[in-house]
């Protein structure tokens, strides 16, 4: 279901839910990768995981990105696009106001989920799948010490490009989260979108 995302800034961000069949038991803002190496709501790993997510009973929304395919704006160098994230997620909140609410990301997308939760003091669930640690002209995660208290999993290849397993599960560690490493992968997850959906579902189960 295509829906459009106003953003608190006056753009208007191009957005899909993914729904199951049944009434959802969640909602879930999926957040994409950097829009200035191609991400966008589309790539195959976030249609992976929200279609999973969805036959497992979770509502998903996924969006793009300011500047990114019908989105309005440009890149805004990744402080509009905590902006982004808000919009997302008053969005789903707005949307289905009697479930619980998780938020994720792969890579720029979960790196931008982290800050928006620092600046928002958001406590709701979070899975971050390979947040790079430091994002050249954009920032660091934020410290450890700076995150609102929530129920944390990071998952991370043991071949990822970008960010090494050791640097992950030591920032991982600091923040009191869960940590997981899929064997064989780099930073993209190829062909292995069910596997990364199956552990944020458990992540974000209650019985995860």
């Amino acid at each position: 279901m295509h829906v459009t995302i106003p953003t608190g800034d006056g753009l208007d961000l191009e957005a899909v839910w993914d729904l199951p069949a049944e009434p959802p038991s969640m909602a879930v803002v999926l957040c994409h990768p950097h829009p200035l190496m191609r991400g966008s709501m589309d790539a195959p790993l976030i249609r992976g995981i929200a279609a999973t997510m969805a036959g497992a009973g979770f509502a998903v929304l996924r969006f793009n990105f300011r500047g990114v395919g019908r989105s309005e704006g440009g890149w805004s160098g990744g402080t509009g696009e905590i902006e982004d994230v808000a919009a997302a997620v008053s969005t789903a909140d707005a949307a289905h106001p009697d479930l619980p609410g998780a938020i994720a990301g792969w890579s720029f997308g979960a790196h931008t989920a982290l800050r928006w939760q620092v600046r928002a003091g958001d406590t709701r669930p979070y899975a971050g799948i390979a947040p790079p640690i430091s994002l050249t002209g954009d920032s660091d995660l934020p410290l450890p010490v700076a995150l609102p208290p929530a129920d944390r999993l990071f998952v991370i290849g043991d071949r990822d490009q970008f960010t090494t397993v050791a640097d992950l599960e030591g920032y991982a560690a600091e923040a009191g989260a869960r940590f997981e490493v899929m064997a064989g992968s780099d930073h993209f997850f190829a062909f292995r979108e069910r596997q990364v959906a199956d552990l944020l579902i458990g992540h974000f189960s209650p019985t995860g």
